[in-house]
C-alpha cells in the first residue's frame, strides 16, 4: 500500500456544521462518483438487490410472511458496513485514482477487526428489531392469525388491531433507526480512511449528527425516499439507490469530519 492510498491515522480533532440544504450536494457529489465508477458501483448495487431477494424468498419459503417487511428494513440498518468498497472507490477517485471490485472490497482489510465490532453493534439492533417486530405481531395478532399471502393484506385491514400495531411499531422502528443512523452516519467512512477504533468513530457520528440536526434529519429522509423507491420494483431500484447513496455518505463524512 504506497503512501497515497494509505489510511490516515488520526482522529477527527473536529466536527463541521453545515448548511441545511447540503445533502443535495452529497447526492451530487455520490452521482458524479457512481458515473465515474458505473461498474463497482453497479455491481455493488446488484448484490445488494440480490441480497434483498433471497432475504424474502428465504422468509416466504419459511412462512414468516410477516417478517418480511421488519427483516428488509433491519437488512438495511447494517447495510452502511457492507457498502465499505463504494466508500473506498469515493476515497480513491478523490485522490484521481480508479478502482476495480477487488480494489473496492479491500477496504475491509483495513481496521478489520473495528469494522467487526461496527458490524455486530448494527446486526445487534437488526436482530433486536426483528425480534420485536415478532412480538408485536403476536401480541396484537395473536398466534393463530396466519392468512395465506393473498389474504393477509385484507385479513390486517379488517383487523380492529392495526392501527394500534402500526403506531406501536412504527414508534419502534423509528427509534431503532434513529440509533442506528447516529452512530453509523460517518463513522464506517471513518473506518475506512482513518486508523481508529469503532467506539472513537461511533463518538464521532454522533456528534456529526448532534451538531447538525436539520442537515441530517434531511438527509436521513432523503435516504429513506431513495430506498423507498428502489424497493417499489422488487428490490430492482436498489441497484442504483444504494451505491448513490454510499457515494454521498462519502461526501458528507467529508464535510462534516475535520
Amino acid at each position: 500500500m504506497t503512501a497515497e492510498t494509505a489510511p490516515a491515522t488520526a482522529a477527527p480533532q473536529s466536527i463541521r456544521q453545515v448548511p441545511v440544504d447540503r445533502p443535495w450536494a452529497w447526492l451530487a457529489a455520490g452521482w458524479r462518483d457512481l458515473l465515474a465508477s458505473p461498474g463497482v458501483s453497479l455491481a455493488y448495487g446488484a448484490a445488494f438487490a440480490l441480497m434483498g431477494w433471497v432475504l424474502a424468498l428465504l422468509l416466504f419459503g419459511l412462512g414468516l410472511r410477516w417478517a418480511v417487511l421488519p427483516a428488509t428494513a433491519g437488512f438495511f440498518l447494517v447495510a452502511p458496513i457492507l457498502a465499505a468498497g463504494l466508500y473506498e472507490t469515493s476515497r480513491r477517485r478523490a485522490l484521481g485514482q480508479s478502482t476495480t471490485l477487488a480494489e473496492a472490497l479491500s477496504a475491509f482489510n483495513r481496521n478489520r477487526w473495528q469494522f467487526a465490532l461496527m458490524g455486530a453493534a448494527l446486526l445487534l439492533i437488526h436482530l433486536f428489531w426483528v425480534r420485536v417486530a415478532g412480538l408485536l405481531f403476536a401480541v396484537f395478532f395473536g398466534l393463530d392469525f396466519s392468512p395465506t399471502l393473498e389474504q393477509l393484506p385484507w385479513a390486517m385491514l379488517r383487523s380492529p388491531n392495526l392501527l394500534p400495531f402500526l403506531i406501536v411499531g412504527t414508534g419502534i422502528g423509528f427509534f431503532l433507526a434513529v440509533v442506528a443512523f447516529a452512530i453509523s452516519a460517518v463513522s464506517i467512512p471513518m473506518l475506512v480512511e482513518r486508523d481508529v477504533s469503532a467506539v472513537e468513530a461511533i463518538v464521532a457520528s454522533i456528534r456529526a449528527v448532534a451538531a447538525n440536526p436539520r442537515p441530517m434529519a434531511l438527509w436521513a429522509a432523503l435516504i429513506v425516499v431513495f430506498v423507498g423507491l428502489g424497493l417499489v420494483p422488487f428490490f430492482l431500484g436498489l441497484a442504483v439507490a444504494l451505491p448513490l447513496i454510499a457515494h454521498a455518505t462519502w461526501h458528507a463524512y467529508k464535510d462534516l469530519v475535520g
